[in-house]
């Protein structure tokens, strides 16, 4: 398994990402790993994300981090979530054209502000079959999408986030209908250092459950 930087159109767009795939003579589960808000330091380069996707190559998942708009190589400059949400669609038609990754088992995880910007626009997408959320900023976006959501979805918080107190967390989750997967992690605040190990370990059992069989 190795790692190769990419680049994918997003309209007028280039955006750079970096793609694992498996060497096995099936096509693999993949997942593409959306990072937190670019004007706050968000990258593909975020402490969450490289835990999370380093840790699903190793459980040999097919796996593509991107860059948003404006981030990095990527071209272009942010729009407040509209065009993100556009560069989660392009990432996720990357993934589903590659043959090497089994087009009928496609995840989505998004880590703060990526949630929000990837289920705005995902959550009924047909290429998604399963989503996961890490620390959602309940106040700052919108996530009342997820209320008629029938996928597979895991929700994780930490109990002493900066943006979501753990009550509205839970009360949040109380809504949501089945199947589902709502996890609080005492301990960690809303940027988990020293936690990535056992928050990607939590993101790693739920798509293995959800994706790993045909």
């Amino acid at each position: 398994m190795s790692k190769r930087r990419v680049s994918f159109q997003s309209g007028s767009f280039s955006l750079e990402g970096v793609l694992s795939v498996p060497v096995g003579p099936d096509p693999a589960p993949a997942v593409l790993v959306c990072h937190p808000h670019p004007l706050y330091g968000g990258s593909m380069s975020n402490n969450v994300v490289n835990a999370v996707f380093d840790t699903l190559v190793e459980a040999r998942f097919a796996a593509l981090k991107f860059n948003f708009r404006g981030v990095g190589e990527s071209q272009g400059s942010f729009t407040h979530g509209l065009g993100e949400g556009q560069d989660v669609v392009a990432a996720l038609h990357l993934l589903h054209s590659l043959p090497e990754v089994d087009s009928l088992r496609i995840g989505l995880i998004g880590y703060s502000a990526g949630a929000g910007f990837a289920f705005s626009t995902c959550v009924a997408n047909p290429q998604v079959k399963v989503l996961a959320a890490i620390s959602p900023p309940l106040p700052l976006f919108d996530f009342t999408c997820l209320a008629a959501c029938l996928k597979p979805k895991l929700l994780i918080c930490g109990s002493r986030d900066d943006f979501t107190p753990s009550s509205q967390f839970l009360s949040f989750c109380e809504t949501l209908p089945e199947p589902k997967d709502c996890q609080t992690i005492d301990g960690p605040d809303h940027f988990w250092v020293g936690y990535e190990s056992l928050l990607a370990d939590r993101v790693r059992t739920f798509f293995t459950r959800e994706l790993s069989s045909p």
